[in-house]
């Protein structure tokens, strides 16, 4: 006899298939990606998340009619890592396995743990290392051991692992649908709340404390998992009707001096405070501005200056005035602020009405005065070194600072339009455009020249960068890179292992202003790079060790120059 079930994508697609109940759960996974049109890299879903076996039978996996089951696409990561002055990409294919490419220092060469490589789920960088959780829980890492590229002393501990934090950076994503989910805080106050498809739980997350009017926090699962905050909420399998908790009680780590000899952190804690320590010309001083610092929601950080964005809208600075730490000048203006982005040496902060404000190094975008006029309805802000990029929400962009380093746009202004996501290297910005199409600028040595790939930058659906190239995943699955090669901007090695490259909804970075290495994950293999021989662990803040969460901390971000792993 034969059974009906409906198969769900996590788009909202759906198709009602009718399998006889001897047929393998195989055979109705191959009607199920017919019937929806997707790729045939995929998972059979339970509604209790549940991978089917496909060997299985339908009637031993107790599939009945009217049983509703989702359809999992695998999706790929794009990895970087930069922390040596190499860099290289990895790849996270469809089938789990890994193509790599650039320099093997900082883990472009993962022979050595090859054979481990196999289901993986996810990968993490630092600046010269690479971690990635099997599908068992277990954890193998490469590349420097300086950078958490030699686990063997925890490797013991590491079973059951859910999520791995490394200092990292997500990507700006287009919308591709909405759905409804309702997030409760532990009081029993909730709220209900709209959110794309293909935006980061980080997002989701920030629109339901401000919608519930809390500090940082933790989206749980009903069954008490957490939600890792680098996924988007089609990975995170989220669908309209779904509950959360808000549980409220968080950490946020923040860090100056990315790429220098010293360097300050500042934590921002559960109950909107904040601690600071490390080297005083980085930061680490908060003293005059203590009293200030309440009911913090975000803090962002330059070379050597803090800047944190207060629940009023209001913007609290401290460290290095050079670098940003002195914001008098424009504290009348910092009204209402949303968002602030920081340069090497600047800040600018997007207000509710979408204007900008600037502070610090002029040569580094502090002064915005140049394009102060069109400076309107602002949506997104990305940064090089010494630059900034803002798209509008026309989709036209505004740049300003070092020219040198993309502040100058002038020379592809009129090719920038309907710009959907913006990535920046060191020096150098590339635009996707609504059509697919790819605009670069700025220094050529850091991937601001795309000529020699121009023919090849079609139906892009994502970009990221190291500090010095930049990689596109077009709609085919194929890569492109281009810039220095060092940091991974020549793939040929690999490029036979490029395919089937589908976009992924996260792609993220570990990266400080001068080095950054890439990781890719391509059949259950990875691949990485280096440049210099430099040895600097952010998470060091003494000769004793590295800075350590308390056990009954969760820390929400990490981020370090040359950070190892951090888990969570």
């Amino acid at each position: 006899m034969s059974i009906c079930i409906d198969v769900h994508l996590l788009s909202g697609k759906h198709a009602s298939v009718e399998v006889e109940a001897d047929a393998s759960v195989e055979s109705l996974k191959l009607r199920a990606q017919s019937a929806l049109a997707v790729p045939n890299k995929c998972r059979l879903l339970n509604s209790s998340g549940e991978v089917l076996d496909a060997a299985q039978a339908v009637t031993e996996a107790e599939l009945r009619s009217g049983d509703v089951l989702t359809l999992h696409v695998n999706q790929v990561q794009l990895k970087a890592a930069s922390g040596l002055g190499f860099s290289a990409f990895a790849a996270l294919l469809g089938d789990g396995s890994v193509a790599t490419w650039g320099h093997a220092g900082p883990g472009g060469d993962s022979s050595a743990v090859q054979d481990q490589l196999r289901d993986v789920q996810q990968i993490q960088a630092t600046g010269a290392a690479f971690a990635a959780i099997l599908g068992d829980g277990s954890v193998v890492t490469w590349g420097k051991a300086d950078y958490g590229g030699d686990s063997t002393v925890v490797q013991d501990q590491l079973r059951d692992v859910q999520q791995i934090q490394a200092r990292l950076q997500a990507t700006i994503l287009r919308v591709i649908m909405s759905i409804s989910v309702d997030v409760h805080l532990m009081s029993g106050k909730s709220a209900s709340l709209e959110v794309e498809a293909d935006v980061s739980v980080e997002s989701f997350k920030q629109r339901a404390q401000s919608a519930l009017g809390v500090g940082r926090g933790r989206l749980l699962k009903s069954s008490g998992e957490e939600l890792g905050r680098a996924q988007t909420t089609a990975e995170a399998k989220l669908m309209s009707g779904d509950v959360l908790t808000l549980h409220v009680n968080q950490v946020q780590l923040k860090a100056s001096g990315q790429g220098h000899i010293f360097a300050a952190f500042a934590a921002l804690l559960g109950d909107g405070s904040v601690v600071t320590w490390g080297n005083a010309c980085y930061g680490s001083n908060s003293e005059d501005v203590q009293e200030q610092l309440k009911n913090v929601q975000q803090i962002q950080a330059s070379g050597q200056a803090f800047a944190a964005i207060l629940r009023d809208g209001s913007v609290v600075t401290w460290g290095h005035a050079g670098f940003g730490g002195d914001s008098s000048a424009v504290q009348d203006q910092l009204r209402d602020v949303q968002q602030i982005q920081a340069s090497e040496g600047a800040f600018a902060a997007i207000l509710g009405d979408g204007s900008v404000v600037t502070w610090g190094d002029s040569d580094c975008g502090g002064d915005s005065s140049v394009a102060k006029d069109q400076l309107r309805d602002v949506q997104q802000i990305q940064t090089s070194s010494q630059a900034f990029a803002a798209i509008l929400g026309d989709g036209s962009v505004v740049t300003w600072g070092d020219a040198n380093r993309g502040g100058d746009s002038s020379a592809v202004q009129e090719q920038l339009r309907d710009v959907q996501q913006i990535q920046a290297s060191a020096g150098a910005f590339a635009a996707i455009l609504r059509d697919g199409s790819v605009v670069t600028w700025g220094d050529a040595d850091y991937g601001g020249d795309s000529s020699a790939v121009q023919d090849q930058l079609r139906d892009v659906q994502q970009i990221q960068s190291s500090a010095g190239a930049f990689a596109a995943i077009l709609r085919d699955g194929s890569v492109v890179t281009w810039g220095d090669a060092e940091y991974g901007g020549d793939s040929s090695a690999v490029q036979e292992q490029l395919r089937d490259v589908q976009q992924t909804p996260k792609v993220q970075k570990a990266e400080d202003p001068q080095h950054t290495v890439f990781g890719i994950a391509v059949r259950r293999r990875i691949f990485m790079t280096d440049k210099q021989d430099r040895f600097c662990n952010g998470l060091e803040s003494d000769a004793d060790g590295a800075v350590k969460a308390t056990s009954d901390t969760a820390v929400d971000a990490f981020e370090g120059d040359h950070s190892a792993f951090q888990l969570t």
